[in-house]
Protein backbone atom coordinates (compact mmCIF):
# COMPACT_ATOMS: atom_id res chain seq x y z
CA UNK A 1 0.00 0.00 0.00
CA UNK A 2 1.28 3.54 -0.72
CA UNK A 3 2.82 5.57 2.22
CA UNK A 4 0.22 8.36 3.45
CA UNK A 5 1.60 11.83 4.50
CA UNK A 6 -0.48 14.32 6.23
CA UNK A 7 -0.14 17.65 6.08
CA UNK A 8 -1.17 20.09 8.46
CA UNK A 9 -1.85 23.68 8.18
CA UNK A 10 0.00 26.63 9.81
CA UNK A 11 -1.15 25.30 13.08
CA UNK A 12 1.51 22.84 12.71
CA UNK A 13 0.38 19.83 14.86
CA UNK A 14 1.45 16.73 13.86
CA UNK A 15 -1.97 15.33 15.55
CA UNK A 16 -4.37 17.39 13.84
CA UNK A 17 -4.72 14.81 10.96
CA UNK A 18 -5.31 11.81 13.84
CA UNK A 19 -8.70 12.03 14.12
CA UNK A 20 -9.75 11.36 10.61
CA UNK A 21 -6.45 9.12 9.86
CA UNK A 22 -6.71 6.63 12.54
CA UNK A 23 -10.44 5.67 10.46
CA UNK A 24 -8.69 4.68 8.11
CA UNK A 25 -7.41 1.23 7.73
CA UNK A 26 -4.73 0.14 9.84
CA UNK A 27 -2.91 -1.51 7.52
CA UNK A 28 -2.12 1.54 5.48
CA UNK A 29 1.17 2.92 6.30
CA UNK A 30 1.14 6.19 7.71
CA UNK A 31 3.41 9.15 8.60
CA UNK A 32 1.58 12.18 10.26
CA UNK A 33 4.01 15.79 10.01
CA UNK A 34 4.14 18.82 12.25
CA UNK A 35 5.97 21.96 11.36
CA UNK A 36 8.88 22.89 13.11
CA UNK A 37 8.41 26.95 14.09
CA UNK A 38 5.52 26.89 13.44
CA UNK A 39 2.29 27.17 15.93
CA UNK A 40 2.94 25.63 19.02
CA UNK A 41 6.09 23.16 17.42
CA UNK A 42 9.85 23.86 18.46
CA UNK A 43 12.01 25.94 16.37
CA UNK A 44 14.57 24.04 13.89
CA UNK A 45 17.04 26.16 12.65
CA UNK A 46 17.42 24.47 9.48
CA UNK A 47 13.52 25.41 8.94
CA UNK A 48 13.71 29.01 7.93
CA UNK A 49 10.86 29.44 5.32
CA UNK A 50 8.60 27.32 3.27
CA UNK A 51 10.94 25.50 0.74
CA UNK A 52 12.79 24.25 3.89
CA UNK A 53 9.18 22.80 4.82
CA UNK A 54 8.94 21.56 1.06
CA UNK A 55 12.07 19.70 1.32
CA UNK A 56 11.17 17.99 4.49
CA UNK A 57 8.21 16.36 2.87
CA UNK A 58 10.54 15.45 -0.31
CA UNK A 59 13.01 13.79 1.57
CA UNK A 60 10.08 11.41 3.44
CA UNK A 61 9.15 10.64 -0.74
CA UNK A 62 11.28 7.67 -1.25
CA UNK A 63 8.87 5.93 -3.47
CA UNK A 64 5.42 7.00 -4.80
CA UNK A 65 2.98 8.72 -2.08
CA UNK A 66 0.03 9.64 -1.26
CA UNK A 67 -0.70 13.56 0.30
CA UNK A 68 -3.38 14.36 2.46
CA UNK A 69 -3.23 17.87 3.76
CA UNK A 70 -5.11 20.74 5.24
CA UNK A 71 -4.86 24.79 5.01
CA UNK A 72 -1.50 25.72 4.43
CA UNK A 73 -0.27 22.18 4.09
CA UNK A 74 -2.01 21.96 0.98
CA UNK A 75 0.09 24.81 -0.56
CA UNK A 76 3.05 23.14 0.21
CA UNK A 77 1.13 19.49 -1.40
CA UNK A 78 0.04 21.11 -4.19
CA UNK A 79 3.70 22.25 -4.54
CA UNK A 80 5.09 18.96 -4.73
CA UNK A 81 2.24 17.46 -6.78
CA UNK A 82 3.33 20.26 -9.87
CA UNK A 83 7.15 19.66 -8.99
CA UNK A 84 6.52 15.58 -8.56
CA UNK A 85 4.01 14.26 -10.31
CA UNK A 86 5.97 10.83 -10.89
CA UNK A 87 5.81 10.60 -6.70
CA UNK A 88 2.52 11.61 -5.99
CA UNK A 89 0.04 9.58 -6.39
CA UNK A 90 -3.54 10.67 -5.06
CA UNK A 91 -3.55 13.91 -3.01
CA UNK A 92 -6.43 15.21 -0.91
CA UNK A 93 -7.02 18.79 0.04
CA UNK A 94 -8.51 20.40 2.57
CA UNK A 95 -9.44 24.30 3.02
CA UNK A 96 -6.68 24.89 1.14
CA UNK A 97 -5.39 28.07 -0.69
CA UNK A 98 -3.19 27.26 -3.01
CA UNK A 99 -3.10 29.04 -6.28
CA UNK A 100 -6.09 31.42 -5.63
CA UNK A 101 -6.38 35.15 -4.34
CA UNK A 102 -8.03 34.38 -0.90
CA UNK A 103 -9.64 37.84 -0.41
CA UNK A 104 -11.54 37.65 -3.71
CA UNK A 105 -13.83 35.27 -2.69
CA UNK A 106 -14.65 36.77 0.73
CA UNK A 107 -11.95 35.26 2.92
CA UNK A 108 -11.06 36.81 6.02
CA UNK A 109 -7.56 37.30 6.56
CA UNK A 110 -6.61 34.93 9.24
CA UNK A 111 -2.85 36.37 10.68
CA UNK A 112 -3.68 38.86 13.10
CA UNK A 113 -5.36 35.99 14.84
CA UNK A 114 -2.76 33.45 14.21
CA UNK A 115 -0.28 36.00 15.50
CA UNK A 116 -2.23 36.59 19.07
CA UNK A 117 -2.77 32.62 19.34
CA UNK A 118 0.81 31.38 18.37
CA UNK A 119 2.91 34.57 19.51
CA UNK A 120 6.51 32.36 18.95
CA UNK A 121 5.87 31.04 15.79
CA UNK A 122 8.23 32.15 13.06
CA UNK A 123 7.21 35.33 10.79
CA UNK A 124 7.74 34.22 7.50
CA UNK A 125 4.60 32.22 8.06
CA UNK A 126 2.29 34.97 7.73
CA UNK A 127 4.54 36.58 4.92
CA UNK A 128 2.06 37.98 2.26
CA UNK A 129 3.95 37.26 -0.81
CA UNK A 130 4.57 33.46 -0.53
CA UNK A 131 2.66 30.94 -2.34
CA UNK A 132 -0.43 32.93 -3.34
CA UNK A 133 -0.36 31.44 -7.18
CA UNK A 134 0.63 28.34 -8.35
CA UNK A 135 -0.28 26.77 -11.76
CA UNK A 136 -2.88 24.20 -10.06
CA UNK A 137 -3.75 23.04 -14.03
CA UNK A 138 -0.43 21.12 -13.71
CA UNK A 139 -1.69 18.97 -10.81
CA UNK A 140 -1.81 15.67 -12.61
CA UNK A 141 -2.54 13.17 -9.54
CA UNK A 142 -6.18 12.19 -8.87
CA UNK A 143 -7.53 14.97 -6.27
CA UNK A 144 -10.04 15.28 -3.97
CA UNK A 145 -10.99 18.37 -2.46
CA UNK A 146 -12.71 18.59 1.15
CA UNK A 147 -14.85 21.90 2.41
CA UNK A 148 -16.73 23.06 4.70
CA UNK A 149 -19.71 25.67 4.12
CA UNK A 150 -18.98 27.29 7.37
CA UNK A 151 -15.19 28.61 6.60
CA UNK A 152 -14.37 31.98 6.54
CA UNK A 153 -11.20 31.46 6.40
CA UNK A 154 -11.29 29.26 2.93
CA UNK A 155 -14.57 29.82 1.98
CA UNK A 156 -16.22 27.05 0.05
CA UNK A 157 -16.49 28.86 -2.98
CA UNK A 158 -12.63 28.31 -2.81
CA UNK A 159 -13.14 25.27 -3.32
CA UNK A 160 -15.53 25.31 -5.93
CA UNK A 161 -12.38 27.12 -8.00
CA UNK A 162 -10.24 24.70 -7.41
CA UNK A 163 -12.60 22.24 -8.75
CA UNK A 164 -12.60 24.12 -11.67
CA UNK A 165 -9.40 24.51 -11.90
CA UNK A 166 -7.57 20.88 -11.20
CA UNK A 167 -8.21 18.70 -13.75
CA UNK A 168 -10.79 15.96 -12.32
CA UNK A 169 -10.89 17.24 -8.74
CA UNK A 170 -13.83 16.24 -7.40
CA UNK A 171 -15.58 18.22 -4.28
CA UNK A 172 -17.08 17.76 -1.19
CA UNK A 173 -18.66 20.43 0.96
CA UNK A 174 -19.75 19.85 4.41
CA UNK A 175 -22.49 21.22 6.05
CA UNK A 176 -21.60 23.58 9.21
CA UNK A 177 -17.96 22.63 8.51
CA UNK A 178 -15.39 25.34 9.53
CA UNK A 179 -11.14 25.17 9.07
CA UNK A 180 -11.31 22.40 10.93
CA UNK A 181 -13.87 20.41 9.06
CA UNK A 182 -10.92 17.61 8.87
CA UNK A 183 -11.32 16.98 12.52
CA UNK A 184 -14.59 18.00 13.89
CA UNK A 185 -16.09 16.05 10.90
CA UNK A 186 -13.10 13.37 10.86
CA UNK A 187 -16.34 10.39 11.07
CA UNK A 188 -17.52 11.92 7.57
CA UNK A 189 -14.74 12.97 5.35
CA UNK A 190 -12.69 9.39 6.48
CA UNK A 191 -14.32 7.20 4.63
CA UNK A 192 -14.35 9.67 1.46
CA UNK A 193 -10.50 9.76 1.53
CA UNK A 194 -10.73 5.78 2.32
CA UNK A 195 -12.57 5.48 -1.47
CA UNK A 196 -10.20 8.05 -2.78
CA UNK A 197 -7.01 6.63 -2.07
CA UNK A 198 -7.93 2.98 -1.94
Amino acid sequence: MTKILFLPGSGASPDFWKPAGTLLPSSWPKEYFGWPGLGKQPHDPNVRGWDDLVRMVEARMDGPVDLVAQSMGGVIASTLAIKHPQLVRRLVLTVTSGGVDMAKFGAIDWRPEYRELFPNAAPWVTDRSVSMFLPVEKITAPTLLLWGDADAISPAAVGRHLAERIPGARLHVVSGGDHDVAQTHAAELAPLIERHLA
